[in-house]
């Protein structure tokens, strides 16, 4: 059993399932596979089930019943970990656009490194997106500068979602309680993890858009992400006095 298991969750990615869990597993560092299913038609939980007896021990499926967004398939994933015992627990997509090849740098910023979050950016080092249309690049960078301004977080890629947590990081925010589900899920979790005092870094990575399957990007998503800010950081501020 490795110390750090990846958790992908997936809706419909029959197309890249296969071939993120071999690139994942091909990595010189031992890394286990936590696959979070929402009952996908295209039957890519079943492909996993078919997969795991090519990894015995290191593949894992939890299969949801419906659909019920990206926040809470991770808070399942994490909940599961934390019943086991791994101490570094990381998010990423199952469409390629994280890199498997940067998991071992996001590995290594927590196991030897001293940093408690460690976030895969797309914009530590100026912007690093491959095959995004400008509209979007300008959403998601702005996004992000909005973000900073309003919660004072120094993390510049707020909405990024390859990131690895040490254990003690999610043993601490109540999962319960995390609110969001689309983007800004991404941000709740950051924030939490930095009132609470824990040591965020960011990792330069390149991001590149799906070449399968469809985008679950939507406008709901968005909205939320915009104003869900705003509620979290009044939160914060009602909290402390």
């Amino acid at each position: 059993m490795s110390d750090a298991i990846v958790i992908i969750p997936t809706y419909n990615e029959i197309e890249n399932i296969e071939s993120i869990l071999k690139a994942v597993f091909s990595q010189s560092k031992d890394f286990d596979v936590l696959v979070v299913d929402d009952n996908s038609p295209d039957k890519t939980g079943d492909k996993v089930l078919e997969l795991q007896s090519d990894y015995k021990d290191r593949l894992f499926l939890l299969q949801r019943k419906e659909k019920s967004g990206l926040g809470s398939a991770y808070i399942s994933g994490f909940k599961w970990s934390l019943e086991r015992s791994y101490n570094y627990i990381f998010e990423m997509d199952a469409d390629f656009s994280h890199n498997p090849d940067d998991l071992e740098r996001l590995y290594s910023a927590c196991a030897t490194e001293n940093a408690d979050v460690a976030v895969g950016s797309r914009y530590v080092k100026g912007i690093t997106v491959v095959n995004w249309p400008l509209s979007r690049i300008l959403l998601s960078y702005g996004a992000s500068r909005y973000v900073r301004s309003i919660t004072g977080m120094k993390v510049k890629d707020s909405t990024a979602g390859f990131i690895c947590y040490k254990r003690a990081v999610l043993e601490k925010i109540n999962l319960d309680r995390i609110k969001f589900v689309g983007y800004a899920f991404q941000i709740e979790m950051k924030f939490k993890a930095y009132k609470k005092g824990f040591k965020i870094v960011e990792i330069p990575v390149i991001f590149k858009d799906r070449t399968k399957g469809k985008s679950k990007m939507s406008g709901s998503i968005i909205y939320e992400a915009i104003f869900g800010v705003i509620s979290l950081k009044l939160k914060s501020l009602f909290a402390k006095s």
